[in-house]
């Protein structure tokens, strides 16, 4: 049976949806670790998903121990909105996320960076630092291997976070 132009229209229609939804939610968890998501995140999801902190301060980092190393989560300051010219209700969410990694094998071979036109590399004497700000990831190895991961917002997330 044929299909109808009505019903070509109805499935081209629920296909676009559906591809719009799935491109929209790839870059709204840009930048994001275990449901933790810059300028979206606010402390007490941070406390829920991580639970109790193995330091903190209270203008400071949260600190956590996590396996294969810790997580620190630093949250936006009312400083920060004035300087970035952010809408105030992004206050107290999430600004950054660092993973510091201990022993991990990671390269940035094994991790396809090398070939992937989406990072910047920048080289040091002893680091090598991959950049994806369109996603708000950078990752730092030393000696060839992955020792900092940090998970900020993305170019979007700070765009859509500005005052209009």
């Amino acid at each position: 049976m044929k299909p109808t132009s009505v019903n070509w229209f109805s499935w081209r229609t629920v296909l676009r949806v559906a591809l719009s939804i799935f491109f929209l939610s790839a870059s709204v968890n840009a930048g994001s670790w275990h449901g933790i998501e810059p300028f979206k995140s606010r402390r007490a999801d941070v406390l829920q998903i991580l639970g109790q902190p193995i330091s903190e301060s209270p203008n400071g980092p949260l600190t956590f121990r996590i396996a294969g190393g810790t997580a620190s989560i630093s949250f936006v300051d009312d400083k920060f909105v004035r300087a970035k010219k952010l809408r105030p209700e992004i206050e107290g969410t999430v600004l950054q996320i660092i993973l510091q990694h201990e022993n991990s094998s990671d390269t940035p071979e094994s991790m396809n960076l090398s070939k992937n036109r989406d990072f910047v590399r920048d080289e040091t004497k002893e680091a090598l630092i991959y950049r994806n700000l369109k996603q708000g990831i950078v990752y730092t190895f030393f000696r060839g291997e992955l020792q900092t991961t940090r998970y900020t917002f993305s170019d979007s997330q700070i765009s859509r976070a500005r005052r209009r």
